[in-house]
């Protein structure tokens, strides 16, 4: 934007008011008190307007208020409410203007307005596209500070001569000249790209996942990965050919990436394109459990580089995704979410076999989380050196839910089971023998 433009957009330009005296003094005016009214007025339109869009759009938002970033927690919180209401003030302060009304809040209310949506549009992208970033709240801090310097700059008269200032630090690259200026445009369009980007596809994430479970989540999860990185690649092109860089210099680049990729990032490549093909091919998905080398759990996320893996005791794998394409991994719940569990119990060879069995499948029946379909069962697999060995097997279809302590509660009910019917359980049990050559001649005491 050149400089004249933005001395016409300053409301304290000096082609506007001959100094700022001149201003607070529009200020004291009682026209001032017709201005305070016109905005506490649009202020209350405004909040009511995003009261009733809330409730006409309730249905929408998924996951909790926190994840809206046109209505965020409250009202007043999103994006909505300051947009429309710097909507309706520059409404009030066109006619205002038709009606050569004098005006001085309005004038600063605007630019003011304008900084706030913009800070708030920020904040609430940056948290919806990276809500567990560690230096989220630098980085939201960072963009309030910015926008708001750039306001006081803007509004006191400052920002055009600066902008001169740094127009004339030049320097040629190539066949185009760069300035201080040109790159700070060049960044801020850049970021404003980048920030419609995230917010579009944050939009599109959120409406490709509402409602949806297992293999489709895993599906549209690999669309919305997609969909983002094809957005932010078109915006950072965008916003480099909006300074003026030449894009097809960036062939060089792309040459000099495919070379490292060639040599040094063929992990990280085929991570990347194992995340896509794992996705596509639907072999794991969001909730599936897993048992991946030693460890076991159930997967709780599908990024583009890795997975998720979070066993039942709290702990959390970050597995390449490379290994569920190149190594050998068992999916426990493939083609359906049923799991077989088992457990052996010795008893003593004097006991009812028949007794034992119904005992045993009356004490998995116990449990509400083992399944009627397929029904528990109970078999003599062994006769072991100490007793008969059955192993009951029964069904489960919510692993993730713990495996253990379902193990447990059968093993506690067979226990007290057998202890009503006077059932032993053998300890284990050996025979020595001695060999000796003479016999061993014993001495009266």
């Amino acid at each position: 934007m050149a400089s004249a433009d933005l001395l016409n957009l300053n409301p304290l330009a000096p082609s506007r008011f001959e100094d700022l005296d001149a201003w607070l003094l529009a200020l004291i005016q009682p026209s001032a008190l017709t201005e305070l009214a016109a905005l506490i007025g649009c202020a209350l339109l405004a909040w009511l307007l995003v009261w009733l869009l809330a409730r006409g759009v309730s249905h929408l938002r998924h996951g909790g208020q926190d994840s809206s970033i046109l209505f965020g927690r409250s009202l007043v919180d999103g994006v909505l409410f300051p947009l429309l209401l710097l909507s309706l003030v520059y409404a009030a302060h066109t006619v205002l203007l038709v009606l050569k009304f004098p005006q001085a809040l309005l004038k600063v209310a605007i630019p003011v307005l304008l900084v706030l949506a913009v800070i708030r549009l920020s904040v609430k992208v940056l948290q919806v596209a990276f809500p567990a970033a560690p230096m989220m709240r630098v980085l939201e801090r960072s963009v309030s500070w910015l926008a708001w310097a750039l306001l006081v700059l803007w509004v006191s008269g400052l920002l055009p001569v600066i902008l001169e200032e740094l127009d004339q630090i030049k320097w040629k690259v190539g066949g185009s000249m760069l300035s201080v200026r040109t790159l700070l445009e060049g960044t801020l369009t850049a970021g404003v790209v980048l920030l419609l980007a995230l917010w579009i596809s944050a939009a599109i994430e959120n409406r490709l996942l509402r409602a949806a479970t297992g293999g489709e989540l895993s599906l549209r999860k690999a669309v919305s990965n997609a969909t983002r990185a094809v957005l932010m690649f078109v915006g950072l092109l965008l916003a480099l050919s909006s300074v003026g860089i030449d894009l097809t210099a960036l062939s060089v680049l792309g040459g000099a990436i495919g070379v490292g990729v060639g040599f040094g990032l063929q992990k990280l490549a085929a991570s990347y394109v194992s995340g896509f093909v794992m996705l596509a091919e639907r072999s794991v998905r969001i909730g599936d459990s897993v048992r991946v080398d030693t460890f076991e759990g159930r997967i709780t996320d599908i990024k583009a580089r890795y997975t998720v893996v979070r066993a039942p005791s709290g702990r959390e794998s970050i597995v390449p995704n490379e290994m569920f394409i190149s190594n050998r991994i068992e999916n426990l719940s493939l083609t359906d979410p049923q799991v077989l569990q088992s457990t052996v119990v010795s008893v003593g060879y004097d006991s009812d076999e028949a007794l034992v069995m119904r005992l045993l499948i009356e004490a998995a029946v116990a449990q509400q989380r083992v399944l009627a379909d397929p029904a528990p069962g109970a078999n003599l697999t062994n006769f072991g050196a100490d007793g008969l060995e059955f192993t009951l097997n029964y069904w489960i279809s919510d692993p993730e839910n713990g495996m253990q302590n379902l193990r447990s509660l059968v093993n506690l009910m067979i226990l007290k089971s057998l202890r009503e019917h006077h059932i032993d359980i053998p300890y284990p049990q050996r025979v020595v023998r001695t060999a000796a050559s003479e016999p061993i001649k014993l001495t009266p005491a």
